[in-house]
């Protein structure tokens, strides 16, 4: 027992320099849901140019998040940071969604699978209320596609069938995806046919 104390102390240093890596990285992934909050926030006000800076600060701190933890690399695999790439992926899909621009693969976002998935189920809550948007000016114009997008996403998603340990809650999700996806359907049909009916009373208007 003569090395307790020594291993003791060895072992106190090593928590000590882990708990102030987790301080350093806390703060950058909060920075970095807040980025890419704004970026969305953008996307539904047509600012794309702004989206991709917010999208870019987004970046920025959460690499300096991933530096932060240095040989920690469980650190990674905490709450904090997936939740940060959970957002940052949101925000990349909901802005490629809305321009028409192809989907960024995980590689390329640099973020976890299951981060992405999650973040990939977000998106279809944002991209409903961009088609909202539009519906309440009159434009349903991009009704169809959006929905149709948010269709083929469920339809991925529900494929995913792995336990929760690997998705990150995925199935909660994906439950999620569906309930928008019923709720968009069903307010896309009405208005478009309260639209047709609108047309059809205007031209029986112009008749007469």
């Amino acid at each position: 027992m003569e090395n307790l104390d020594a291993m003791a102390e060895a072992i106190r240093k090593e928590l000590t320099a882990k708990d102030e890596a987790r301080e350093k990285m806390l703060p950058l992934c909060r920075d970095s849901i807040r980025y890419s909050s704004t970026a969305i926030r953008a996307v539904h006000r047509q600012e794309f140019d702004e989206a991709k800076k917010q999208i870019e600060s987004a970046r920025n701190v959460l690499s300096q998040a991933e530096i932060a933890v240095g040989n920690y690399r469980e650190l990674i695999n905490t709450g904090a940071v997936r939740d940060a790439q959970k957002e940052f992926a949101e925000a990349n899909i909901t802005l490629a969604l809305v321009t028409g621009k192809e989907l960024p693969k995980p590689e390329e976002l640099r973020v976890d699978v299951a981060a992405y998935l999650n973040g990939l189920g977000e998106a279809v809550g944002e991209i409903r209320r961009y088609l909202l948007d539009g519906m309440r000016q009159g434009d349903l114009s991009r009704g169809e596609e959006l929905l149709s997008i948010m269709d083929d996403i469920y339809s991925m998603l529900v494929t995913m069938d792995f336990p929760d340990a690997l998705t990150g809650g995925l199935r909660r999700t994906t439950d999620m995806v569906r309930g928008v996806l019923e709720k968009t359907r069903s307010d896309l049909t009405l208005a478009i046919r309260q639209k047709a009916l609108e047309t059809k009373i205007a031209e029986l208007n112009k008749e007469k």
